[in-house]
């Protein structure tokens, strides 16, 4: 395995020749549905550092969307993936199993929050392992209707595109839609009408009495929620939100199904972003950074819902695949081993320092927030209006491609830039890519 030099070079413009030669192929050869950020072929990548096809070295704030939190090609991974292709690469854990299954399984009910007795059962995307959440919530309990939130994503199956609450691009022209789902107000601090103070409180009683008038408690299998929401702005619920909502389910019989397909395996500086709020879920989906870039999902949950589905009713040709189960496992203790929760909590300290300066000068900085490295700023009009500014954000993002770093942007309105840098990352590489933030918003705002 080459070392990936921990350095940002451009020997072209971006993208280079060579991208834009494998860019024609790809309008030639893949569906036009499928869109592409940052039209930059890669070749290599490692640590903080993305090589493409014209020798150029990017800055990766972005680990494909949280998922290389422990870098890529990590060795541990690397090794593990090896030695499990050469044994065996799959048979199908329901035809005839095999151990790394069990092993990823008691590895998450180890590591998930809560000492009560779990089960897990893996599965490929996180679209599958909410999907499959919400199959669990429903034979478990009986009841059919699902609360998701305001700014809600998760997935792209026809079910969780009822949960997500974005239209363009996920949802447009693609209904009819899985029926009995709901959506409730979240409790985002910067755009609460009555000031971030009131915001808790005021949200949860909002949802308490939707969810009474419109649905009823006793028809609710189960509530969904990103402790921190992801393709919705990195919104991190206001203090106290998500434990009070954990509490009124339940006090209901209800199923809190806690999705941290994004903000789990320590992103947020902790393991799982649940923790945060002392919120221990009935089930939680995982995903993303679980196994360092190879597909693999689950559910894990309490033993009594996780057990009440009959036998054979959850599953998948590809699910827990063997050798997605060995990069998961080498990922968890690359994880434990390098103490990557603290990396994150180093991350955190650094980008929100200099991104909340960036925020005194600046006014089209509207908010920053975020836990770990999982962090964001929100981007306004400025000249005291806070009304999303998406123009902005994209012309900030397409800048900061140009210069080689690859940044993210999220939210509702398209107004939030979203950073998720490799847990692994340098500080000179982090504070570079600041830096390319703070001279790009210097020019542009």
């Amino acid at each position: 395995m080459s070392m990936v030099p921990q350095q940002r070079l451009l020997r072209t413009e971006i993208p280079g020749p060579r991208s834009l030669e494998l860019h024609v192929r790809k309008s030639a050869a893949v569906s036009a549905g499928v869109g592409t950020t940052l039209p930059v072929y890669i070749e290599r990548a490692g640590g903080g550092i993305l090589v493409d096809v014209d020798g150029n070295q990017l800055i990766d704030f972005g680990s494909g969307i949280a998922v290389t939190s422990v870098g890529n090609a990590a060795p541990r991974i690397v090794e593990a993936v090896r030695q499990q292709v050469g044994d065996f690469t799959h048979t199908c854990f329901m035809v005839t199993p095999y151990e790394e299954y069990l092993a990823v399984c008691e590895a998450l009910n180890e590591v998930t929050p809560g000492t009560h007795e779990k089960r897990s059962a893996l599965f490929n995307s996180g679209s599958e392992a909410v999907e499959n959440a919400i199959k669990i919530a429903r034979h478990a309990t009986g009841r059919t209707a699902v609360i998701a939130f305001d700014h809600a994503y998760h997935g792209r199956t026809n079910l969780t595109m009822a949960l997500t609450a974005k239209s363009m691009p996920y949802k447009h022209g693609f209904g009819p839609f899985a029926g009995d789902i709901y959506r409730v107000p979240m409790a985002y601090p910067y755009r609460w009408p009555t000031g971030p103070d009131r915001c808790a409180e005021e949200a949860f009683a909002a949802f308490v009495e939707q969810v009474h008038a419109q649905v009823g408690e006793t028809n609710v299998a189960a509530v969904i929620v990103e402790p921190i929401q992801g393709e919705g702005g990195f919104i991190v619920p206001a203090p106290g939100f998500l434990r009070a909502v954990a509490e009124w389910c339940r006090e209901h019989g209800i199923v809190f199904i806690a999705d941290e397909i994004q903000s789990g395996f320590c992103r947020t500086g902790d393991w799982f972003a649940s923790t945060h709020e002392g919120v221990v879920p009935d089930l939680i989906t995982t995903a993303k950074g679980i196994a360092g870039g190879l597909p693999l999902a689950a559910v894990t949950g309490r033993a009594e819902l996780m057990d009440a589905v009959h036998g054979g009713g959850l599953g998948g040709t590809y699910g827990g695949n063997p050798v997605a189960c060995a990069a998961a496992l080498a990922a968890i203790e690359t994880m434990r081993a390098d103490d990557l929760a603290g990396a994150a909590k180093r991350i955190e300290s650094i980008m929100v320092s200099r991104l909340q300066a960036m925020a005194a000068k600046y006014d089209v900085i509207g908010d920053v927030r975020g836990r770990g490295a999982m962090i964001a700023v929100e981007l306004v009009q400025g000249g005291g209006s806070t009304q999303p500014n998406s123009a902005l954000t994209a012309q900030i993002s397409a800048a900061c491609h140009r210069e080689g770093l690859v940044t993210l942007t999220a939210g509702t309105f398209g107004n939030v830039l979203r950073f998720l840098p490799p847990l692994v990352i340098g500080e000179d590489l982090l504070n570079e890519g600041i830096d390319i933030i703070e001279g790009v918003v210097a020019r542009l705002a």
